[in-house]
């Protein structure tokens, strides 16, 4: 505040001082030593220490009655409060700690002095401090001091509006008055806020300030709570009266308001509606009514919160999707406007799935048969015929080819050796098959839907298996029935565009293939299903591919048939076994990649 600005709030205090009563002046002039013999009896009644909303701490002095003339003053780290006309109850003289209220005050000391009571408020940090009195009732206020001030405010200690207090813009101003009349305090704020202050003829009492470049507007709500009263602002003038009064004149101008409603003619409006539902749409409008539909009962300014007043009607006509209301031509308006607003078209989301599982099999077989036959038929050793091609065939001691296959299918190679000599043949055949195969299966399934609408595709077949009813010890018959397996490729999705342009998708993906058939006797044969599924929520950039699901399986199998003990002689043993080994892996990868499709008007 300038030296002008200080010195022109001074002579409005002096001057409304001068006329204002001998008694306000007299209680406005610093109590002396004869003015404090002659109270005795004035007391401290009451020490309280509070939290504040914006983080300030509060300190309330309730004093045993009226007259009292406390002095408040800054001491380096200090707050000072000097009580000269009142004493201080032994009861009360001791410190508090107060730290845990988080707030500048860490600690209140309260004892007695010779000409009365000090309280010194010990602080932590910057801070500001203003004080108040009225009636019997003083208050101390220290709040956070804030660096930043507000947009647009002037100079001073201005709270930060981001930390959840609110933002003082008004000029500083500093008030130091003693029991001074609360409508020439209104007469001070409004000559330094260049507002046109009208006050009640209820508003009346005294209040004690001791405010240090506190703005106008903070200055103006301290008095009017401690005062107990309210303001209501249109443009330029700014009506102060009790908070009771200012509420029922608000609640007799919504009667009055109400009540004109109650007489208005209604008509009778029709209103498309293009790219909603209007059944939905009636029945949001419809529930906003907060005292129901009835229009009976209750408080009539609550059901007028709604989009209907309270005698309005709205009707869905399902055929021709449009609205028909009954309602005043105020409220008709402002559902149009509602409908404006929410009757839009919206965008479409292009949501397409690859499904990929890739195979990689290997199987291989080893096998050997081989026999010793007599070449000259006496069946010495073997069962054989003339010539050692006949003996090859016939003649076999050992058959553990590879020609039943273990893991693998179809004709092995072979290679076979006959050994004649001495009378004798020995006919030997080893036989071996390997295979290899790779495979990839892509399913490409693809849905559009709408933003926020569930989609939902399905492809595959159903697998028919039989199943009877009835029969059992009874001697019935048994009815056959045929059932059927679902073998399906499912997407169902939900997505949701974001502000950001990204897509939020509620996905549910199902591939299901015929797997193998169980034979049951007397029920014929029943179809395994292999079944992959994937249920998540993925959040995905517009058109970006994220890979939601993955599954890696590998076996390997070995196996030996052999002769005993034969099979286990060292290098010969391999001629008594049948060897086999298969290796299968098989992958499964999901993909999505969503594409939004605008629709709606930007």
């Amino acid at each position: 505040m300038t030296a002008s600005t200080s010195l022109r709030v001074c002579g409005l205090a002096l001057a409304f001082g001068l006329m204002t009563s001998h008694g306000a002046a007299r209680a406005a002039t610093p109590a002396s030593p004869v003015a404090a013999t002659q109270s005795p009896a004035l007391s401290v009644s009451d020490i309280d220490f509070k939290r504040g909303t914006a983080g300030e701490g509060r300190l309330i002095l309730q004093f045993s009655g009226d007259g009292a003339v406390p002095d408040l003053r800054n001491q380096g780290d200090s707050v000072i409060v000097d009580i000269g006309n009142a004493s201080l109850p032994a009861n009360l003289q001791k410190p508090l700690n107060v730290v845990d209220f988080a707030t500048p005050v860490q600690r209140i000391d309260a004892h007695s002095v010779d000409h009365g009571a000090e309280l010194v408020l010990s602080t932590k940090g910057g801070f500001d401090s203003l004080a108040y009195q009225t009636g019997n009732q003083y208050v101390v206020e220290i709040s956070p001091r804030s660096d930043k001030k507000a947009m647009g405010a002037s100079s001073g200690a201005v709270p930060d509006a981001a930390a959840g207090k609110r933002a003082y813009t008004g000029t500083p101003a500093t008030f130091n008055f003693q029991d001074i009349p609360v409508r020439t305090v209104l007469q001070l704020i409004a000559e330094q806020s260049n507002l046109n202050i009208v006050a009640s003829d209820t508003v009346s009492g005294n209040i004690t300030l001791r405010l240090d470049r506190v703005p106008w507007d903070q200055a103006l709500d301290i008095v009017l709570r401690a005062k107990g009263l309210d303001k209501r602002r249109d443009g330029n003038v700014m009506w102060v009266a009790p908070q009771q009064e200012l509420a029922k004149f608000e609640q007799d101008k919504e009667d009055a308001r109400i009540a004109l409603e109650q007489r208005e003619e209604m008509v009778t409006d029709y209103i498309q509606i293009n790219y909603h539902s209007a059944t939905a749409i009636a029945k949001i409008i419809d529930s906003s009514r907060t005292g129901g539909g009835g229009g009976g009962g209750g408080s009539s300014g609550a059901q007028n919160d709604g989009f209907l007043s309270e005698r309005g009607r709205v009707i869905a006509d399902e055929r021709t999707n449009m609205l028909l209301v009954n309602d005043i031509p105020k409220k008709i308006a402002h559902m149009r406007e509602l409908i404006n607003q929410i009757d839009k078209p919206v965008d479409q989301v292009l949501i397409e799935g690859r499904i990929v599982i890739a195979t990689d099999s290997f199987a291989r077989d080893l096998g050997a048969k081989f026999g010793v036959g007599d070449s000259k038929g006496d069946g010495t050793l073997g069962s054989t015929t003339t010539g050692g091609a006949t003996a090859a065939a016939n003649g076999l001691n050992v058959n553990l080819p590879v020609g039943a296959g273990i893991y693998t299918k179809g004709n092995a190679a072979s290679m076979a050796y006959t050994l004649l000599r001495g009378g004798f043949n020995l006919d030997l055949e080893l036989s071996a098959m390997q295979t290899e195969s790779r495979g990839e299966v892509v399913s490409n399934p693809r849905i559009v839907t709408t933003n926020q609408h569930t989609g939902e595709i399905k492809q595959g077949t159903q697998i028919p298996y039989v199943t009877t009813t009835g029969g059992g010890t009874a001697g019935g018959v048994a009815t056959p029935n045929v059932q059927f397996k679902d073998a399906l490729l499912d997407l169902k999705v939900t997505p949701t565009i974001t502000n950001d342009g990204r897509v939020f998708l509620d996905l549910d993906l199902t591939k299901n293939d015929v797997g193998q058939t169980i034979t049951l006797e007397g029920y014929g044969t029943v179809p395994t299903i292999d079944t992959r599924e994937v249920t998540t929520a993925v959040l995905v950039d517009d058109g970006q591919t994220v890979v939601i699901g993955g599954v890696y399986e590998f076996t390997d199998q070995s196996s030996v048939s052999k002769v005993p003990f034969l099979g286990d002689i060292p290098f010969l043993g391999n001629l008594f076994k049948q060897k086999g080994r298969q290796k299968n892996k098989a992958e499964l990868l999901v993909f999505i990649t969503p594409k939004v499709l605008q629709v709606a008007k930007k």
